[in-house]
């Protein structure tokens, strides 16, 4: 019997196992990385796929191993794990947890939107959510101190609650369908508020460039506004389709009197739709900006600028994590 062809050493798994400067080998990339299966796994799963990519990565290679095998321990290393701590990572925050925790929560938020406890708790439950996301998926280059972390979760709690309550006054005398549509802006401005606050640290000192080989340049705060701009607009774009089409769908069930016939459809008929959106936005909106970010040098602050001419003068782009 023929033994099967040895795996080769030289597979880069640091990298995604698609082409990150298309839009599409990005998507392929972040259907993975946020498939909520991977929540399912068993700890048993998860110490093993651990294991074979941390022997791969020291140059020991399982017999039998092929590369479809180490790609999926990849993605499922990658799903639990912290890149840059190595820890096991909160349930609840991981990628992986994205839908099905923002389905739930999205669509209590739109089908209870009607009265101000509702609104009030239901905004509380988000932010928890989001900063719980945040802490679990911080970088450890900038690691978030409890009391930046308690600042940000107050922040975007308080942004969120005002600028629902607000738009649900300003609201009542028009149509019930654009009532609907008050816990979309909510998130909206919530995320413009938790995200840069949460990433406060890398606003003031910079985030790490590098050249195209990953060789650290320096730390630029241009680059961070620029991450954090464009995590800002993936989230916002996340969060549009799974609280825009919902609405719509709804008001019109409404109108119908099918939800009159059978009122305790609502809030499960809402989660499913919200799900629905949820499991294409999600990493669709990942995929919006390649997470290995580039920026010409000379839109860098003049200090960094001068600092990577000194080291490579023909240098024209750096690169940059931006983060999720």
């Amino acid at each position: 019997q023929k033994m099967p062809p040895s795996l080769s050493a030289t597979i880069n798994i640091r990298e995604p196992r698609w082409d990150q400067s298309t839009f599409q080998g990005r998507a392929k990339h972040f259907f993975m990385v946020t498939d909520p299966r991977n929540l399912l796994l068993s700890g048993a799963t998860l110490e093993e796929a651990r294991r074979v990519v941390e022997d791969y990565r020291a140059g020991t290679i399982q017999p039998g191993l092929t590369e479809d095998q180490l790609w999926r321990a990849k993605y499922i290393y990658d799903s639990a794990f912290h890149p840059d701590t190595g820890e096991k990572m909160i349930l609840v925050g991981r990628m992986s947890a994205q839908v099905p925790m923002n389905m739930t929560i999205t669509g209590c938020m739109l089908t209870f939107y009607r009265t101000t406890p509702a609104v009030l708790f239901w905004q509380w439950v988000n932010q928890s959510f989001n900063a719980v996301v945040n802490y679990t998926n911080r970088s450890g280059d900038a690691p978030i101190t409890p009391s930046q972390l308690g600042t940000a979760y107050v922040s975007a709690t308080t942004g969120a609650v005002v600028t629902a309550l607000g738009l649900k006054s300003l609201t009542k005398h028009l149509p019930a369908l654009i009532g609907r549509y008050v816990p979309f802006a909510a998130v909206a401005a919530a995320n413009c508020i938790n995200i840069p606050l949460m990433r406060q640290r890398e606003l003031k000192v910079g985030i790490p460039v590098t050249d195209e080989n990953g060789n650290r340049l320096g730390e630029s705060t241009a680059a961070a506004q620029k991450a954090i701009f464009q995590v800002v607009v993936s989230r916002i774009g996340m969060a549009a389709p799974a609280m825009a089409i919902p609405p719509v769908i709804m008001n019109m069930l409404e109108k119908r009197a099918f939800l009159k016939r059978y009122p305790y459809l609502n809030a499960p008929l809402q989660v499913g739709l919200v799900g629905l959106c949820l499991v294409f936005a999600t990493p669709l909106c990942c995929a919006l900006f390649p997470q290995k970010s580039s920026m010409p040098v000379s839109s860098l602050e003049p200090e960094v600028q001068d600092q990577i001419r000194k080291k490579d003068p023909w240098l024209e782009t750096v690169y940059f994590n931006k983060g999720l």
